[in-house]
């Protein structure tokens, strides 16, 4: 997003209404609102998010009108509608959430938009033709990871669930398709020497430090991280509402964190993070140019998320309670966070039993 030369956001100007009122009014293909409140303000800009899903769902609404009844493009056109007229579940969905689940649907339509879904006979009786076989097959496909296939199937099922408790079809043919197992033990954690070479390459006062430090020291998820500021922190508390989960964290402000964030210069007035323009960051954009500072730093293969399993590590291996750990770290179950500490009570354990045994031969 980049500010015009009116000093608004793309897609925004300047109206006086019919009241003589000066107001910010939105409008891109053919939809049109006006946005209430002080310009790049958080309520403002919550606006603005929600005048260009009412683009989308414009689009959407024409795309359903042209698409053949009992179509894929048909079903993929009222799922996808986000108008407030709409049953579709979508709309509820968490911002990222919609982005991915949208880009996964909009390429299932472009391939397979012309199929038939359904068909009726004359006493009125449907019955599928997109048949659970069929789903199979374009999963497994999507072959090139594991992970491809199980959001492809996820997203599909979560279409095709609502399209039957809604009655628009009579069954659900993503029942019973599989995928291929995902076996891999997530996002790489930081090792301690990978967090001081990016410390020594990135020195208190850039903003490439501050974002590792806010990651490090509060364990939260970037979404959450990019949307840190001045007015979350009272009393020495930052206290910030997870995105994904809906969880309050109140997490104690670490006095190396009040260091950097004290030292960096370019911090910005609603967010710490802020993109060369001054404005914060969207969670895939703070993810794509943090990983872009890690590679800087001669670590490669490091992630934003590694940074928060380095925060739930450190915890473990001083022994703090996996209750402690999930009171920073905002997890809802504690058998996440026992991961990490029955890793630290091994590794102690471990040390334990060798020096017993150095002991012995002695």
């Amino acid at each position: 997003m980049r500010k015009s030369r009116n000093g608004l956001p793309d897609y925004c100007g300047w109206n006086t209404d019919q009241h003589g009122k000066r107001r910010v009014r939105f409008r891109k293909g053919g939809f049109t609102t006006y946005l209430a409140g002080i310009p790049w303000s958080d309520d403002f800009m919550r606006q603005y998010a929600a005048a260009l899903e009412g683009v989308q769902a414009r689009k959407t609404s024409i795309g359903a009108s042209r698409s053949a009844a009992g179509t894929v493009a048909w079903l993929v056109a009222a799922y996808l509608d986000c108008s407030a007229t709409s049953s579709s579940p979508f709309k509820t969905l968490r911002p990222e959430t919609r982005r991915t689940r949208r880009n996964i649907l909009e390429r299932f339509r472009a391939s397979y938009g012309h199929l038939p879904l359904v068909r009726t006979d004359g006493n009125g009786k449907r019955t599928m033709l997109l048949l659970r076989q069929h789903v199979q097959t374009m999963v497994n496909k999507k072959s090139a990871t594991p992970f491809a296939q199980r959001n492809f199937l996820n997203t599909l099922r979560a279409m095709f669930r609502w399209a039957v408790e809604e009655g628009r079809l009579p069954d659900d043919p993503t029942l019973g398709v599989t995928r291929q197992k995902v076996k891999t033990a997530g996002y790489a954690t930081w090792s301690e020497e990978e967090i001081a070479r990016f410390e020594a390459h990135h020195p208190i006062g850039t903003k490439a430090r501050l974002a590792s430090a806010l990651l490090l020291y509060t364990g939260q998820r970037r979404g959450d991280v990019v949307r840190m500021g001045e007015q979350h922190v009272h009393g020495g508390v930052l206290t910030i509402t997870q995105e994904k989960t809906g969880t309050e964290v109140p997490i104690p402000v670490h006095p190396k964190l009040r260091e950097i964030i004290a030292a960096t210069k370019n911090v910005g007035v609603k967010t710490f993070l802020v993109t060369h323009r001054g404005e914060p960051y969207t969670a895939p954009g703070f993810g794509n140019w943090f990983r872009e500072v890690c590679n800087e730093a001669g670590c490669p293969g490091v992630s934003a998320h590694g940074l928060r399993k380095a925060a739930a590590t450190r915890l473990a291996d001083i022994e703090c309670s996996a209750h402690e750990i999930a009171s920073i770290l905002g997890h809802t179950s504690i058998a996440v966070v026992e991961i990490y500490t029955r890793a630290a009570n091994r590794k102690r354990l471990a040390q334990s039993a060798m020096q017993k045994l150095v002991e012995s031969e002695r």
